[in-house]
């Protein structure tokens, strides 16, 4: 894992898009995001199966990109879920996070370390 910029915790900061975290992956989601980053080959494999998945879909207001969200089990113990912006230049190696938590804070994870996450390709709720 690693620190970002912020972009993702302005991102689920919009109302709109809390409000559909809420209502179609049922939590509220913590103002931050955990940032993964996946080896190239895993990176890879994984946008391939993600392309044929059924995710969740967060719509856009005006000016702003679709997102899919897959939900997800973050260390055996807490429920999550990847967003995965469509937006154009979106690095294909990270993974973006959300829980209802602070997961690094309630992980006690420093950059660096490493995830364990179970990835869900078809919605569970």
């Amino acid at each position: 894992m690693f620190g970002g910029e912020g972009a993702g915790a302005r991102f689920i900061g919009i109302p709109w898009v809390r409000n559909q975290i809420r209502k179609k992956l049922h939590f509220d989601p913590y103002l931050g995001t955990l940032n993964l980053r996946l080896a190239d080959e895993e990176a890879e494999s994984l946008r391939e199966r993600l392309r044929s998945a059924k995710g969740v879909e967060i719509i856009p207001e005006k000016g702003f990109y679709r997102a899919l969200c897959f939900q997800m089990l973050i260390s055996d113990k807490i429920d999550g879920c990847v967003v995965i912006p469509e937006k154009p230049n979106y690095p294909l190696d990270v993974l973006e996070i959300v829980a209802s938590t602070c997961l690094r804070r309630e992980l006690s994870l420093n950059d660096g370390d490493k995830v364990e996450v179970t990835l869900f390709l078809e919605p569970r709720v």
